[in-house]
Parts: structure tokens; sequence; C-alpha cells
């Protein structure tokens, strides 16, 4: 159709005028005739029905995908650019392969760090160092050193620990430092070959000496390390101080002894639990002879009489609250049971 109605333009119909051609011609100069519509296709009201007026630039409008596009040309010698739409096939839509692959190998590292810290079982004593902050191995493995900021419910009216807190603190550190170290089986600070044999840790004695309380917001380090107690003992000193000043806070002395956890008896240590932890033994004092005070045992007195009433206290009641996973008063609670 639009190649006959450019014919119709350049070779007029037989009722055809030559004021109609005149006017055609003068529209191919350029002037948009005044009856002319958008689409540059208008009929003559004057003229026979086989005669159209068609302008010379006039196209059929394309189509790109099967959308129409209408073209706007600024003038006859400017063409207006197409956007080239790519067909949609199966390679286009894949995901982006490199970002896809990023994320799959930062999933993996992560995995890899967590498993690598939960399987992690250090070796050497340079090496010997909780990565959660459950504190750090020092002096070739032989003590174990810890950090503890006091928290506002540790405090008390004057605004210091009380000793129940600082009494947490070295419960704390023996754990932490017997799983550091790599001896903690699956017992409360057992050891793998204690936990084969039913036998826990049970503290006989234990002397504080404390020098300072600390106040809210300090910063305690806590020192810990073993040694042997006789031959079915093991004594556990401590040596607190202020991390800020250096200054002590307390040391602290205790012998632990084992006991079976099904018929609460002592029990004597055996030779394989010694080899465990024998290695770790350290021969030094918090608390030398001279400041250690020894207790008289109960019914009797140093000086032959009986013993003062200040050494005893009856009618204790623990509490739920007051025991650990072995069923028995943890040391850190003994201090507050009241009558």
């Amino acid at each position: 159709m639009a190649g006959s109605l450019a014919a119709s333009a350049f070779f007029p119909g037989p009722g055809a005028s030559p004021a109609a051609s005149a006017k055609t011609s003068k529209n191919l100069a350029g002037e948009l005739p005044d009856n002319l519509s958008v689409r540059g296709i208008v009929a003559t009201p004057n003229a026979p029905s086989g005669n159209m007026q068609v302008k010379a630039q006039a196209q059929a409008l394309p189509k790109v995908n099967g959308t129409k596009v209408n073209l706007k040309n600024a003038s006859p010698d400017t063409e207006e650019a197409i956007p080239y739409i790519a067909p949609k096939t199966f390679y286009n839509q894949l995901p982006d392969w490199s970002m896809l692959l990023a994320a799959v190998t930062t999933i993996f590292l992560a995995a890899e760090k967590q498993l690598t810290l939960l399987d992690w079982k250090p070796k050497k004593p340079d090496m010997l160092v909780d990565t959660f902050g459950f504190g750090r191995i020092i002096q070739d493995g032989l003590v174990f050193r810890q950090n503890f900021w006091i928290r506002s419910y540790e405090i008390g009216a004057d605004r210091t620990a009380s000793i129940e807190t600082l009494m947490n603190h070295l419960q704390e550190t023996a754990l932490n430092h017997v799983k550091t170290a790599g001896l903690l089986g699956d017992g409360f600070g057992a050891t793998p070959e204690m936990s084969k044999r039913n036998l826990i840790w049970v503290v006989s004695k234990i002397q504080l000496l404390v020098e300072q309380y600390p106040s809210w917001g300090d910063t305690v380090q806590v020192d810990t390390w073993v040694a042997a107690a006789g031959k079915n003992g093991m004594r556990r000193d401590w040596h607190v101080r202020d991390e800020n000043s250096g200054r002590t806070i307390l040391r602290a002395t205790s012998v632990w002894v084992m006991m079976n956890k099904n018929t609460r008896r002592l029990s004597k240590m055996p030779d394989e639990v010694r080899a465990e932890i024998g290695p770790y033994f350290n021969g030094r004092s918090a608390i030398t002879d001279e400041q250690s005070e020894k207790l008289a045992k109960p019914g009797s007195a140093p000086d032959g009489g009986t013993m003062k009433q200040q050494f005893i206290r009856k009618g204790l009641t623990p509490r739920w609250g007051d025991l650990d996973v072995n069923q028995h008063v943890n040391n850190g609670q003994v201090y507050r049971l009241d009558p």
C-alpha cells in the first residue's frame, strides 16, 4: 500500500489537477501542508476519491521484537538510533558466576575457620592461647593468665568487689587453665583419665591473703599454676594483680584431692592422672610458709585446749544454686552460706 501511495504522488491519476501536482511538489520541498495529518496521509476534500495527498518522508512504523517504534527525526539528514535489545537466551539469564564463586568461597573459609577453632588443641607452650579470650599460657607453659573486668553486679555498697567475686575468678581460671592446656575431659575440670575412673576434684583447703579489693570498672589480672601436694593431692596457687598499676590484690593457695563421683569417697591419685598433670607442675608458691596460717584439726587447738568457736560454723544449709555439676557445694559459694 505504501508503494501505491508513493506512486500516486509522483504520477497523478486521471482526475488530478495541475494545482494538486504543484502542491505535491511543494510538499516534496519540505513544506508541510495544512491538511496533512501526523501520519503524512490525508484525503483531499475537493479531489476525487482516487486522489490522495502523500508526504514524501512517510514510512511504515518499524517493529523491534514485535513492538512498534516511533521515529522522531529532527531533520531529514539525522538518523534516529534504535536501541538494540538482545534476545533472551538461557545464557543471558544465568547469574554472575564470579559473584557466586566469591560468595561460596567466603562461606567455606568461614566454616573452615570455625572448625579450626573448635578442633584446635595446642601442641607447644607458645601456642597455648585460647582464641575465645579465656586466657593464655605463659612462662614456658607453666602459668595460666586471664583478665577480668569488675562488673556492676559484682560490687557492694562501697563500690568494691566482694569476696565471692574474687572466689569466682579463682574458680574460673582453674577450669580455663585445664581447658586451654588440652587436659579437659567430660567432667567439671577433670582430665580424660579421671573421667574414665569417675573421679572429680574437690578442694580440701584454701587460704586467701587479700591486700585490697578491686573497684567497679577495674581490670584484674589472675595468674594460676599447679604443683604437687603430697602423694595424692595437687596444690593450686593464684596471684591476682591490678592490670594497670600492677599492685597485688590477693594471693591464694589451695589443696585439691580426688573423690569418686559415685561413692563420694576420697581416692588416691592414679599414676595415669599424675602422668597427665605432672608436666605442668610448678614449684613456685604464692604464699610462703611464714605467711601460711595452719588451722588446727577439729576438736583440738594448738595450745592443747579446745578449738575456738570462731573456727566452727554449724547449721549451714546449702541452696540448690550453691551446687555445681559434681553435685557438691562449690568452693566459691562456701563464703556466703548462712546458718
